[in-house]
């Protein structure tokens, strides 16, 4: 699916409305370049799961926990993280155990910890200053032998 927003209020919108199709469990990547929207589509997320407090990114914390009506949201920022050990350092497993809503900004950074079926949501700049196209899909990858 593809949405294209024309402001940083309608990049939380679209994660709001988003925020209808997700469960306990669900892992959702958000990537893109920086100030790109990941933070406003994590904000809207929240806004939509009915977290009514402030939402900041994580870039400095590495994630922020969040108690919503709708259940708990933890929002990763790995831009810092440089490999799998020290998302093992910071117990990154532990959160993968399907009992929270996972949001992982730069998840190329997780190398192979991401579940083979997680939700993805790809920002990138449009032709305008504020426009933004989101590409939202479902993955499921599979291993071979």
């Amino acid at each position: 699916m593809q949405i294209i927003t024309h402001s940083p209020e309608q990049t939380e919108q679209a994660g709001a409305d988003f925020a209808k199709t997700l469960k306990p469990g669900d892992v959702v990547t958000l990537d893109g370049d920086l100030g790109a929207g990941k933070t406003a589509f994590a904000r809207g997320v929240l806004r939509g799961l009915g977290y009514p407090g402030r939402v900041t990114s994580p870039t400095f914390a590495i994630a922020n926990e969040y108690s919503a009506p709708d259940g708990t949201v933890v929002h990763f920022d790995l831009y810092r993280i440089l490999d799998e050990e020290a998302l093992f350092e910071l117990g990154f497993e532990e959160y993968l155990d399907g009992t929270r809503i996972l949001l992982i900004e730069w998840s190329g950074n997780a190398g192979g910890l991401l579940p083979a079926h997680h939700k993805s949501v790809r920002l990138t700049y449009g032709e305008q200053p504020d426009d933004r196209l989101l590409e939202i899909e479902e993955i499921h990858e599979t291993t071979e032998l």
